[in-house]
């Protein structure tokens, strides 16, 4: 199959994303910047366990209080429980970057910089590791799309709009630490792993997918809602759960492998405080009664849609999914008001501090998969105009990325007035 067009798009997302990291992270002491709030908790994991050996994390005075205090992004990710200290977040966006963490201490080793876990070369490769992940979801993007019948240069076209048109692009480049676009690489390649499995059958691809599910969990547990979108990329959902029934060891297989990767979380938690279980959160959890519904997909403060407009444009095209299976659609609209319903629940519907509505990083596949379908059916004028509403809404979201790193769009308060105050407003960064 010869895929010039696709090929081309993904190197060229791979050059800017390093090219734009590099600018903006990578110089002087803008590296400090890279590994931010929550994100340094995740991170925390890699020198707590390789280089201290300290679960308890008993570095945290040295090196977050004292040797790279800095008062604008102080923070801290410790939890108590009985008596011990832990990590507040799950361990698995640190298992994701943990090949770059390796290369970043080698770096560090042979290098000036102090080799404790927190330098500018540890920083550098959480980039390389957001742009990593972000890579392999879009390359699973385009062998998605390209079963669905999707031409070459559709493909290509839907990979560039959608890191560029999304707030894909601000955790690959501007909030990598943060575990966004490692979950979008994992769900991407987990959701192609399965429909490989349901067209080919094949046991490795079963195993891969289990694997993938497996850190899917470890990296936000939420996400384990990604086998709900599987029915999505199935030709025939109840023949594919057919086939897993009458497979089992094959399935069992995979099922342990997911349940292995897993389980490093309750691991840590038994090294740390002698018990299997622990809940972080403290007083934060899901509010099952009051979902923000419209609030995370509308409003001014976080909407889904309000930052990234081009989702709601590919919507349009369910129309033409509903041409080609009716039940991939319906399984569509009940998977996405399922995750609405349990992402809006979250006690911080808006998810702190975030560009647009961070939580459906993760899903984007399934945004992309109805774009693309309308790109390749709608002809003539249609499609002309299609493309081009796409790059507007494309350059929407960069400039509002733009303006969101410096501060003209809130990080935590927006709403109506703020919002069309700033609205293109570009004249204003200058």
């Amino acid at each position: 199959m010869t895929e010039p067009w696709s090929r081309a798009a993904w190197l060229a997302t791979a050059v800017v994303l390093v090219w734009v990291s590099s600018n903006i992270n990578w110089g002087g002491e803008q590296w400090r910047h890279i590994v931010q709030a929550d994100a340094k908790g995740y991170h925390a994991y890699l020198p707590a366990i390789l280089l201290y050996g300290d679960p308890n994390l008993g570095f945290f005075t040295e090196i977050e209080q004292g040797k790279y205090y800095n008062e604008n992004f102080f923070y801290d990710y410790r939890s108590a429980h009985d008596g011990h200290t832990v990590n507040k977040y799950f361990a698995g966006t640190a298992v994701a970057q943990l090949p770059f963490f390796l290369l970043a201490h080698v770096a560090a080793l042979i290098g000036p910089a102090d080799a404790d876990g927190f330098s500018k070369p540890y920083s550098i490769g959480v980039n390389l590791a957001a742009i990593a992940w972000t890579l392999l979801g879009l390359w699973c993007t385009m062998r998605l799309l390209a079963s669905f019948g999707v031409e070459d240069r559709w493909r290509a076209f839907t990979i560039l709009a959608f890191v560029l048109g999304t707030n894909l692009f601000y955790y690959a480049v501007v909030a990598p630490g943060m575990s966004h676009a490692y979950s979008f690489g994992a769900c991407t390649a987990f959701l192609l792993s399965m429909r490989q499995w349901s067209l080919q059958g094949r046991t490795q691809d079963l195993i891969v997918a289990g694997l993938l599910l497996g850190l899917i969990v470890l990296i936000r547990p939420v996400n384990a809602l990604v086998v709900f979108a599987l029915p999505v990329v199935w030709e025939r959902p109840l023949d594919v759960l057919a086939q897993l029934v009458k497979r089992p060891i094959p399935t069992l297989s995979a099922g342990i492998v997911a349940l292995l990767i897993a389980g490093v979380q309750p691991l840590y938690y038994k090294v740390a405080t002698g018990s299997w279980f622990v809940y972080s959160y403290g007083e934060e959890g899901f509010r099952w009664h009051d979902p923000h519904f419209l609030d995370i997909l509308f409003s001014y403060r976080k909407g889904l849609f309000v930052y990234a407009p081009l989702l709601l444009l590919a919507c349009g095209g369910l129309w033409f999914m509903w041409e080609r299976s009716r039940t991939q659609v319906i399984s569509w609209l009940l998977f996405i008001v399922a995750l609405t319903y349990v992402l809006g629940s979250w006690w911080n519907w808006w998810y702190g501090g975030s560009f647009g509505s961070r939580v459906y990083v993760e899903y984007l596949f399934l945004f992309a998969l109805p774009f693309a379908l309308a790109l390749q059916w709608l002809g003539g004028r249609m499609r002309k105009a299609y493309i081009a509403l796409s790059v507007i809404l494309v350059l929407v979201c960069q400039i509002q990325i733009y303006q969101m790193r410096y501060s003209r769009i809130h990080w935590d308060g927006m709403d109506r007035e703020q919002y069309w105050d700033v609205f293109l407003r570009i004249d204003r960064l200058f």
